[in-house]
């Protein structure tokens, strides 16, 4: 029989195949790597081999071939990853829509966010939803690396501005304004900027750009006037917690987003500056791996998501 009579007949013959390991397989297949899926899977690394092995025992065909630097998948592989993301999420659905019937959300769920996010946002709202679902469990996992869903075992991620990995499905939440502010013990002791040029004589606050250049401010008027002011920083950091304290004690002229600096502007922690250029503001999306079942535990912070305002 052809390999690919054999992976096309595999569904009527369910009963000989573990699920457990398709999905072990789909794991393996997705991160190129028997010890980043034991990771994600937490699992192993012998039980994930063991795993891979019987199905292609199975099966009776190679499906991935293993080389110094990463698992490759065969053509074999290739159609069986095709065929199990399918399957595998019909079942999840299944489960979770008979589940549904009996049981309220349940279980833990990982989110990863921003740190400035993570302490300003979440840390106000999120009790809100651990009371509208009391058995679910969260575990946040907060920082400013490059998100790795599948690798780190991340359920839901929240996202800010552009999304450039295709392996990630994004659901926009909104938008958040950003600011260009300082505190007033700064401006009383330097004097307050009143034209974009003049800031040039000021100490600037600013996150790098990815070639480890400053990145930079682009202000937009009513009149539909555009200007971009790029300038060596003072201080050049990647944590909008950072930025925020040290503008905050006096440390320079910063820009932050309105999640962050809202509250100080009411308490006269920090004043705004040049009110009438504006800054782009920032899209804010909550992502998750695409062809990855969703449960209903993930299900339900996601709705909850799209409800809360950001």
């Amino acid at each position: 029989m052809r390999v690919l009579d054999t992976l096309f007949l595999w569904r009527e013959n369910a009963e000989m195949l573990d699920l457990n390991d398709l999905r072990i397989f789909e794991g393996v297949a997705a991160l190129r790597s028997f010890s980043a899926a034991a990771r994600a899977l937490e699992l192993p690394k012998s039980s994930v081999s063991r795993s891979v092995a019987r199905l292609e025992t199975e099966l009776g065909t190679r499906l991935l071939q293993r080389t110094t630097r990463e698992v490759v998948l065969t053509e074999a592989g290739k159609l069986l990853r095709a065929r199990c993301v399918d399957i595998l999420a019909s079942i999840g659905e299944a489960v979770d829509l008979v589940g549904g019937f009996a049981s309220a959300p349940r279980g833990l769920i990982r989110v990863s966010a921003g740190l400035g996010f993570g302490v300003h946002v979440l840390g106000l709202v999120l009790p809100q939803f651990l009371e509208r679902y009391p058995e679910i469990e969260v575990s946040l996992r907060l920082g400013n690396r490059s998100m790795d869903l599948l690798g780190d075992g991340i359920d839901v991620a929240i996202h800010m501005g552009p999304l450039a990995d295709s392996q990630l499905i994004a659901s926009r939440l909104g938008s958040m304004e950003r600011y260009l502010c300082a505190a007033p013990e700064y401006l009383e002791r330097r004097g307050t900027p009143c034209t974009i040029e003049e800031l040039r004589d000021h100490d600037r606050i600013e996150t790098p750009g990815d070639s480890g250049r400053p990145r930079g401010w682009v202000f937009s008027n009513k009149a539909g006037q555009t200007v971009r002011f790029e300038e060596k920083p003072r201080v050049s950091t990647n944590d909008a917690v950072t930025i925020h304290r040290l503008i905050v004690n006096g440390g320079g002229i910063g820009v932050l987003s309105g999640f962050i600096c809202g509250p100080d502007f009411r308490e006269g922690r920090l004043i705004r500056l040049l009110p009438e250029w504006k800054l782009p503001a920032l899209e804010v999306s909550i992502v998750f791996p695409s062809g990855r079942a969703l449960s209903q535990t993930v299900r339900a912070f996601i709705d909850w998501c799209r409800r809360e305002p950001c």
